[in-house]
């Protein structure tokens, strides 16, 4: 692989902990557990959170050199629907609320935010534009059964 193609690489690594319930691990090696269980995020609501996060970072970023926010909130929300038995999401939406102060930095940094979260929608985001694209997930499989140990 050329020098080029693995820096475009991005990966975890998940681990199973217990029934339903995963470690995932980055390359730096920040690691949290998601799955199906109290105080567990589920892969649904981290896709949402993916989508919100990555936006505010094209945000974030930009406004917080005019003015630090008195608060910032994005509420990520969709539908989970079910066709012919298949279950997706639907009507994917972020909700930005963001405080400024009442400075000058403060109301440049306003007026930025409905330009990049244009921008980071139409550009930047790489999360929602890849869920927008409908890029395909391949499968590898390694299977077995027994000790692989002799």
């Amino acid at each position: 692989m050329s020098q080029k193609e693995e820096s475009t690489l991005r990966s975890v690594e998940l681990t199973r902990t217990s029934t339903a319930v995963y470690t995932v691990r980055n390359a730096s090696g920040a690691e949290m557990q998601f799955g199906h269980g109290e105080g567990l995020f589920s892969p649904v609501e981290l896709l949402l959170a993916a989508i919100a996060g990555c936006s505010s970072i094209d945000v974030d970023t930009v406004t917080a050199r005019s003015a630090e926010p008195t608060s910032y909130t994005v509420t990520a929300a969709g539908d989970k629907v079910v066709e012919d038995g298949a279950t997706r999401m639907d009507n994917l939406n972020l909700a930005f609320d963001i405080n400024f102060p009442d400075t000058e930095g403060g109301q440049k940094a306003a007026g930025m935010v409905e330009r990049l979260a244009r921008l980071s929608h139409e550009k930047y985001c790489t999360v929602s534009r890849t869920v927008e694209r409908g890029t395909p997930v391949a499968h590898t499989l390694n299977v077995t059964v027994g000790d692989t140990t002799d």
